[in-house]
């Protein structure tokens, strides 16, 4: 039996805008400096490597809508900082995306 370390997330629309609280991102704007694509998003989505450029939006942005959501109905099991990593790995992916020349890859 083989245990998978993927995790289903309903998927958001690349083009619905996020609307979060001005602390949040600009906490998120300043991790931008100390954020290492190779190093920090494997980590961050709980896998063996790091995914191609793009791969990884759809299910960051599900997941940091769930934790939205969590903080929304100020639920005890809200993570503050986890909120903020997924939110600079969000702007940081985004980033990269954009400077792909195919913009499908962000689907």
């Amino acid at each position: 039996m083989s245990i998978s370390n993927i995790v289903s997330f309903p998927l958001r629309p690349a083009t619905e805008t996020l609307r979060r609280p001005r602390l949040l991102i600009r906490a998120a704007r300043e991790g931008q400096a100390g954020w290492r694509r190779e190093r920090d998003l494997p980590r961050l989505l709980r896998a063996d490597h790091c995914p191609s450029p793009g791969r990884a939006l759809a299910r960051l942005r599900a997941e940091e809508d769930m934790l939205n959501g969590a903080r929304l109905a100020r639920s005890a099991d809200y993570n503050l900082r986890r909120h903020v990593l997924l939110m600079i790995a969000i702007l940081a992916e985004m980033r990269v995306a954009a400077a792909l020349p195919d913009r499908a890859a962000m689907a």
